[in-house]
């Protein structure tokens, strides 16, 4: 039998560590935004897919939660939510893992934006939101749009029309404050009027959601919206810092890995931290400042000049300085440990299979498990 490190210089690497008290402080940042707003939160769970993180954020009482997979809305069930938002366009096939799960007590919600998913979905007597289009992003309907009456019709005709949802995903495109602002504004504003058409229209419209994490912290008035939404605020990542969401000392998630080889007349210095650990995700790629496949801090987590995880292949890493870097190649012997902040939390969380939280208190790592599929 093999027992958990009680040191981070014992963990194998790669190793996805979490800091505690950053992600506390991410978490009790979003909860305080939404009171001042005066709305509810429902957390998106995608990214975490943890049980020991969700009881962080509802205590006690586990509150709503969002999620992205039926699979998590089954983990996140078993473990005590029962108001859950299946926020991915509901697919015909799938409505009897929700009928199951809503059949155990689960209070599963589904979205959808067509007549042919609400004739399913009136079908099987599942609760429904009706995705609205806020940005031209995804999916979606307008508020002028004829068939957004049609869908709440069918779904009011057999009581499942719970509200209206959308996400303004094009204010990842975006950068700064007052730039978030104004997508949250757009968002609050779309989804509000699609609201309005339906109530006109003698239909109920009970939940009004909006979200993505930089509307959600860049929101000033949320008038006429019920909830909100967010997920990879409770990590934060590279991404939402180079759009300043975030600074990069918010940055809760991180990849531990190990110094293997040096290959000095290219300035390289190879680890075993490849885009199996990191993921492919270049999402910085198209950002002011290209973080290549993530930023490098030392083993306590403290940034490291200039340096990046410029190239990965599958299993190897190479460290390298940015291109117009001032600073000199650090000497990091064979054997030296790292850190690297990741581009896009999502991703790279789910090339692991546990979280090695860092307790806020310190002492020893603590093994918290993450899961996976659909």
């Amino acid at each position: 039998m093999t027992t958990d490190p009680t040191r981070i210089e014992d963990l194998a690497t790669p190793a996805l560590l979490l800091d505690e008290g950053k992600m506390t402080r991410n978490i009790e940042r979003l909860a305080a935004r939404a009171r001042a707003l005066g709305v509810s939160l429902r957390p998106h769970l995608k990214t975490a897919k943890c049980i020991e993180i969700a009881r962080r954020l509802g205590g006690d009482m586990p509150g709503p939660i969002t999620v992205s997979t039926l699979a998590e809305a089954e983990a996140f069930h078993a473990a005590g939510h029962g108001d859950i938002l299946y926020a991915v366009g509901i697919a015909p096939q799938k409505l009897a893992r929700v009928q199951a799960l809503r059949e155990g007590g689960c209070d599963l919600t589904v979205i959808l934006d067509s007549p042919e998913q609400a004739k399913a979905v009136a079908e099987a007597r599942v609760p429904a939101l009706i995705e609205i289009d806020s940005d031209g992003h995804r999916g979606g309907r307008r508020a002028e749009d004829p068939a957004l009456i049609e869908i709440g019709r069918i779904l009011y005709g057999a009581e499942c029309l719970r509200g209206v949802m959308t996400h303004a995903g094009d204010s990842y495109g975006v950068r700064g404050e007052a730039a978030h602002a104004e997508f949250a504004e757009r968002e609050r504003r779309a989804v509000v009027a699609a609201a309005e058409v339906l109530r006109r229209d003698g239909l109920p419209c009970p939940a009004v959601s909006v979200g993505s994490t930089p509307t959600a912290h860049a929101a000033r008035d949320l008038t006429g919206v019920t909830e909100l939404r967010a997920g990879v605020y409770m990590f934060f990542d590279l991404v939402m810092a180079g759009i300043e969401v975030c600074e990069t000392e918010d940055i809760a998630l991180s990849v531990l890995t190990t110094v293997i080889g040096h290959q000095r007349d290219k300035g390289w210095i190879m680890i075993d931290a490849g885009w199996m650990a990191m993921s492919r995700d270049r999402g910085t790629a198209a950002q002011d400042v290209d973080q290549g496949y993530g930023l490098v801090c030392d083993a306590e987590g403290r940034i490291l000049d200039g340096l990046i995880v410029g190239s990965a292949n599958q299993e190897h890493g190479v460290v390298s300085l940015r291109p117009g870097a001032d600073a000199a190649l650090p000497d990091l012997p064979i054997g030296t440990r790292l850190r690297i902040l990741p581009n896009h939390a999502c991703a790279t969380a789910a090339q692991h299979d546990r979280y090695h939280l860092l307790p806020a208190a310190g002492g020893a790592p603590k093994v918290w498990h993450r899961f996976g599929g659909w």
